[in-house]
């Protein structure tokens, strides 16, 4: 038996095979003639395209969160700590280590529990 076929089923397009991720949208980014410099240089580096470094960049990387307002409290409560431990220290130059020491150890409570407050994350 003969088979019978169709021969236009089995015509080959031409072109590129289609690629499984179709990347659809852009972002345009404005660069001094330094940072492109910088960007080209280190795509080179790791043998990529520009384009292939900086999405590897944008989904891998990571940015540091300013400090929040809850932070900058503590560090100037810090600040403040480190203000009286030097005026503490200038007393027991003056008057002698033992009148201080009380004074030097609820200093460091203070300082403990201000450290234990403070919120560990990434950075």
């Amino acid at each position: 038996m003969e088979e019978s076929f169709n021969k236009t089923a089995f015509k080959r397009k031409g072109g590129a095979p289609k690629k499984k991720v179709k990347r659809e949208t852009d972002i345009r980014v404005r660069l001094t003639v330094k940072e492109k410099f910088l960007i080209e240089n280190k795509a080179k580096l790791a043998g990529m395209r520009i384009s292939n470094w900086f999405r590897s960049a944008a989904v891998n990387g990571k940015v540091v969160a300013r400090f929040s307002n809850e932070e900058m409290k503590i560090f100037r409560t810090l600040a403040g700590l480190a203000n009286n431990l030097n005026q503490l220290t200038h007393l027991a130059h003056i008057s002698g280590l033992l009148t201080v020491q009380k004074k030097c150890r609820e200093l460091l409570v203070l300082i403990d529990e201000v450290l234990s407050n403070f919120k560990k994350d990434d950075r």
